[in-house]
Order: C-alpha cells, then structure tokens, then sequence
C-alpha cells in the first residue's frame, strides 16, 4: 500500500464548461499528481449543464417524477467524469472515471435532495494504489434499493468532503472561479474582501443564508470528520484562499454581509402547517424559519424551485433578504445599529446570525449600506 498522500480536488462547473478549461484542468492534476500525491478528482457537469437538462425535462413534463430526473441529471457529471479522465490520459497518465455508486457513495432514498449515509471507497483505494488518478462525479450516490439519488444544489462539494473522510485524505481543495470567500458578494460590494479563515459554524451559517461558495451540508461533513476545506480558485497559484476550519481567527463582531433574492414568506393557519412544510419540500424550496403566531409564518428559500413550480405555493409572497453572519453577533450588542435605516418585514436572530427580511430588490442596497457600516471600519 503506497504511503503517499491523498489529496481530493473539486471542480465546479465553470473551471470544466469547455473542452479547453477541461484540459488546463487536466494539467493541473498531473502537475499534483506528479508532485508524488495520490490523486481523486470530483468533478461537477460542464457550465450550465445540469440546468440545461432540468429545462428539457420541464419541457416533456410538467412535475417530472424524482426518480426519473436524478436519472437524467446525473448524466452531466458522467459527461465531464469521462471527458476529464480522457485528457489527463493524453498527458500520459493514467487515470479511471467513476459514477457516485462505483465509488461506493450511499445515500438515502430522497431524490434531487439526499442525506449521504456512508462512503465504500473500495474501489478508488484499489486504483490509487494501481498508481492511477480516480475521477468521480459530483453530486450524485446510489440508495441501498440501489437507485440513483442526487444531493442537492452544490453536492458535488459534499462529494469531495466525503470521499476526503472516507480515504483520509490530507487535503480536500475546493475550486470555482473565485478565489475563496468574500465578506459580500464582489459583485454587490466590489471592496468586499477575502476572509483568510472561517469556522465551520459561520460558513455553514452563510450558506443557508445564500452565499455559493460552498455548499452547507459538505461544510458539515466537514465539521464532524475533522476536514480542513481549502476554497481557491482554479489555476491561481498566488496562494490567495479560505480555509474552512475549526479554530478560524475572524473579523469580529461581523464576518461577512450575505444576501439571497430567491426569498418568499408564506402564511397559513396552524392546521395547514404539515400540507404547507410539505408543499415546499415537494417543489425543492427550504423552510428558513417557521413563526407561530395566529396562525403561522414561514420563511422559505426558493434557490432550488423552478419558476413553474412557485405556482405550488400560493400564498408566498416574493422577498429578498440580508444576513450579517459571525460567531458572536448577539452577544456583541448589535442588533440596535444594523437595524438604523431598515424596514424589514421580519427580523431573525441567532447567536450566528442577524437576518432581515426585506421587500424584493432591496437586497443589494442594504447590502452595500450594512458592509460599509460594519465591514470598513478601521
């Protein structure tokens, strides 16, 4: 058995869009690869892919059956797997592609949103030490009724960190077209600023409030096995990045100003509570937070719901909402100055995190406001 580290790398979408950028990938790997590492790659499908084939399945089908479309999404990941494995094998190294199931990736029953319950790496152990370089698609497992699931939007990131638990790996390397995590979106706020190190807590925090980056469950997995998560961006060698950690050193009182247009609030009475939860499940929405007051409130991420499926909720009314996240707002006091100037629908509050629920459009002027407020003090 080799005694040669492993390293998992993760390519998001854009880093493979092209046949080009496959192969700048290509060469990245083998450079690693012959730095005297074992290599696994997980790789996202090309560009806008997965989204593509969400539409022509919309086209035939009006609420395509969840079986079905994890059936046909995954096949993006299969396209680039093999694709990537064929480029790095032109620069003379050998290398095999792998689906979630021949990697041993297992999952619940859920369609388009599964749990990963455990990893079987096997077969992937059984070609690094063949001396190969293991391609494995994102995003996608097998269920124990041997089906073929799907994680959810970002789910190739919890690929990796799995597969980094399960092989012990060294190092888990997230790479997108960004050089890390910003303290806002650069496009928002374009003096927005690289955050060095983040706790696991605070990433996840940001996630689930709309930050893309990475994604919540792979921040997680992470979490529990130990996983320092490197985010760099692909090709840039300056040594810029985020690492996701336990014991991070961050920007207090406020670590980052994140912000999510595809928002709604939707109200029922308390007997309608289930069929509402339900409801939003079914068309991929997330409950952000339920109040129970004459009746009850919810507030719902809708990043994952396609546009014919809004028509599901009809109660929900559009929103956009903000987030100061960090690792000890409410004990720093703040709430009384991030709420100057603001009319939010909703205020909540947690030791992690201040939300406000706005009006559509209003994000990205709060956003700009409450970074300059907290972010660009001396």
């Amino acid at each position: 058995m080799s005694t040669q580290p492993i390293i998992v790398q993760k390519y998001g979408g854009s880093s493979v869009a092209t046949p080009e950028r496959l192969r700048e990938v290509a060469k990245l790997v083998v450079e690693r690869y012959r730095g005297g590492n074992r290599i696994v790659v997980v790789v996202s499908a090309m560009g806008k892919t997965t989204d593509g084939l969400i539409a022509q399945a919309r086209s035939v089908s009006a609420r395509p059956h969840g079986r079905e479309l994890d059936m046909l999404v995954t096949a993006g990941e299969r396209i680039s797997m093999a694709l990537l494995s064929m480029a790095i094998g032109d620069l003379g190294v050998e290398a095999i592609s792998f689906t979630g199931s021949q990697s041993g990736i297992i999952t619940d029953e859920s369609h388009q949103n599964a749990r990963v319950l455990e990893v079987r790496p096997e077969r992937i152990d059984q070609e690094l030490d063949r001396g190969r370089v293991v391609i494995d698609a994102g995003f996608q497992g097998v269920s124990r009724a041997r089906e073929i699931t799907t994680l959810g939007r970002g789910g190739s990131d919890t690929t990796a960190v799995a597969l980094a638990a399960a092989l012990h790996a060294e190092t888990c390397e997230i790479y997108s077209d960004v050089d890390g995590v910003y303290s806002a979106d650069p496009n928002v706020v374009p003096e927005a600023k690289l955050i060095p190190e983040l706790a696991y807590v605070t990433m996840q925090t940001m996630a689930g409030a709309g930050a893309k980056v990475l994604n919540a469950d792979a921040v997680e997995f992470a979490r529990k096995a130990g996983i320092i998560i490197h985010a760099r961006k692909t090709g840039d060698t300056s040594g810029r990045e985020t690492r996701v950690m336990d014991d991070a050193r961050e920007p207090a009182p406020v670590t980052a100003v994140v912000h999510s247009e595809a928002m709604s609030t939707v109200r029922c009475s308390r007997d309608a509570l289930d069929e509402t939860l339900r409801a939003v499940r079914d068309c991929g929405g997330r409950v952000v937070d339920v109040r129970l007051d004459n009746g009850a409130l919810m507030v719902i991420d809708r990043t994952g719901v396609p546009g014919a499926d809004n028509e599901r909720l009809p109660n929900a009314l559009p929103a956009s909402m903000v987030t100061l996240a960090g690792t000890a707002l409410l004990a720093r006091n703040i709430l009384g100055e991030a709420l100057v100037g603001l009319d939010p629908r909703l205020v909540l509050a947690s030791d992690l995190a201040l939300s406000f629920v706005l009006e559509p459009g209003e994000a990205n002027a709060v956003v700009k406001s409450l970074h300059q407020r907290f972010m660009d003090r001396p």
